[in-house]
């Protein structure tokens, strides 16, 4: 009988060598992931959070200019021979073309490019000097200047119109008188006086609100980088031209684009001059006084609603010129920079 070999037994492997130190946890189990939820909960809360503004915008601007396109559609026309009742037809774009073909339309925006022309810079030029002043070391009692600068523009329009009719008319005013005595004599109802009538009661109104834009602008910016510039001899005007002034450029563009915006609206100051003074503010001096007496003196809604859609799209082009000038600006420095 053959002996069987007797087979060796297989090695048994040596455990493996814990390493040393802290040892890992172990993964974790996977999970289903949450993402998807938490986008969809912010996506609901904001569309809550912005709901309300959609709603007013919606009934305030959109519901309104709409009307005011399809109003400029139509017009009114009366049949029988003036005898019958009035009845509103499609007109397409006459009434457009009316208002583009009256010279007292095309004026009004002549009058708009002077003032302007005129009030822009003196609003920008002095509300930036008077925030510069304020904010200015030797600047006291800041509290008071800045509440007697802004309060002009807490009175209403209509009120300060009338104030400063008051005082341009000869034999009531002081103002005039003063002037007068003085030997100076200036009509501010003449055809050379009423554009610069028109704007000085604009500046009285809106130079201590955008002073206080200005100076809060001026108030955020860093010390230490002005106290820098100080330590390497930056005096005032310096200080004021090359560090403040580039730093509030946002505020400058802001501010720029809200008085283009509003200048375009001109209607109270010269409304309050065409009434009884004799000046030489007519009732379509401006298109939205235009508009204005197209509407409610001539009933001519179609030609208002027209008048007021051109003047929209003025304010939107200027808005979106004045927009796209400053962003390439801030970015042409901006790239200079680097």
């Amino acid at each position: 009988m053959k002996a069987r070999a007797a087979r060796a037994p297989a090695p048994v492997p040596a455990p493996a060598l814990a390493p040393k130190g802290p040892t890992a946890p172990p993964a974790p189990a996977a999970t289903p992931t949450v993402a998807p939820t938490i986008a969809r909960a912010r996506t609901g809360a904001a569309a809550v959070l912005l709901a309300p503004f959609f709603v007013l915008f919606t009934a305030v601007m959109v519901v309104p200019i709409g009307y005011a396109v399809w109003l400029s559609l139509f017009t009114e026309k009366q049949s029988g021979l003036g005898f019958g009742g009035t009845e509103t037809v499609f007109t397409g774009l006459d009434n457009y073309l009316a208002a583009l073909g009256d010279r007292a339309f095309r004026e009004g925006f002549g009058v708009l490019l002077g003032y302007c022309l005129l009030y822009i810079p003196l609003l920008l030029a002095g509300a930036l000097t008077l925030a510069l002043l304020l904010d200015s070391a030797l600047a006291r009692a800041r509290r008071f200047f800045q509440l007697a600068l802004f309060l002009p523009h807490a009175v209403p329009g209509i009120i300060a119109a009338l104030i400063w009719v008051y005082l341009y008319t000869p034999q009531l005013s002081p103002v005039v008188e003063a002037m007068e005595s003085g030997g100076v004599g200036f009509d501010f109802f003449s055809p050379e006086g009423a554009l610069p009538s028109v704007v000085n009661i604009a500046l009285w109104e809106w130079l201590g609100y955008n002073m206080v834009i200005f100076y809060a602008a001026l108030q955020a910016i860093d010390r230490s980088v002005l106290e820098a510039a100080t330590v390497d001899g930056a005096g005032s005007w310096r200080t004021a031209f090359s560090i403040k002034l580039p730093l509030i450029r946002a505020s400058l563009a802001m501010v720029a684009l809200f008085t283009v915006i509003g200048s375009l609206q001109l209607f109270t100051e010269p409304l309050i001059l065409d009434k009884g003074t004799g000046s030489a503010v007519t009732s379509t001096w401006t298109p939205n006084m235009y508009a204005y007496t197209a509407a409610f003196d001539r009933n001519d809604y179609g030609l208002a609603a027209a008048a007021s859609v051109l003047l929209a799209l003025t304010a939107a082009l200027l808005s979106f010129a004045v927009t796209r000038l400053t962003g390439r600006r801030a970015h042409d420095r901006k790239e200079q920079h680097a």
